[in-house]
């Protein structure tokens, strides 16, 4: 009797379903399916989300903090506004002021030691009186020199 089949029982059942007591192969793949398409979309945020502070990883300092502030606030809060005017910040390319005016006072602190060190040995040296040149050898005169233009230049009508 045990052998027998139901009346409303087919003949061939598909893979998918397991007998009483057996392991569901089908939702043990699908949960590890779910569990790596959750991570895959949480990376995919993330990597979305650090895209400005990527962008902006060969500009300056501040321009690279402002972009990352602004990701993160985007990023604790969800208004895409925030990420949005971090990505134009990251477009955009700012100039870079700081080292022309580093450059500058670096230059003025040079010339001011100079200066100092100048009035400093002033009192101890005595001037120096350039010398004339010998009778015997002329001075040298300088006249301007304007170099011919070769055949196949033809910027030098620009240049003027």
């Amino acid at each position: 009797m045990a052998d027998s089949m139901h009346s409303a029982a087919v003949d061939h059942l598909p893979i998918f379903i397991t007998a009483p007591g057996d392991t569901d192969i089908l939702f043990n793949v699908m949960v590890v399916f779910v569990l790596l398409l959750i991570l895959l979309v949480g990376v995919l945020y993330l990597r979305l989300h650090a895209l400005p502070e990527h962008m902006a990883h060969g500009a300056s300092k501040v321009q690279l903090q402002l972009v990352a502030v602004l990701s993160l606030i985007a990023l604790f809060t969800h208004n895409h506004l925030f990420w949005i005017a971090a990505l134009l910040l990251a477009l955009i390319e700012f100039p870079d002021f700081s080292t022309p005016m580093s450059s500058m006072a670096d230059s003025l602190q040079k010339i001011a030691h100079r200066d100092e060190r100048l009035f400093e040995t002033a009192a101890t040296v005595p001037p120096v009186t350039p010398s004339k040149p010998h009778p015997a050898q002329p001075e040298h005169q300088w006249a301007p020199f304007e170099p011919e233009p070769s055949p196949n230049d033809t910027l030098s009508e620009r240049r003027g």
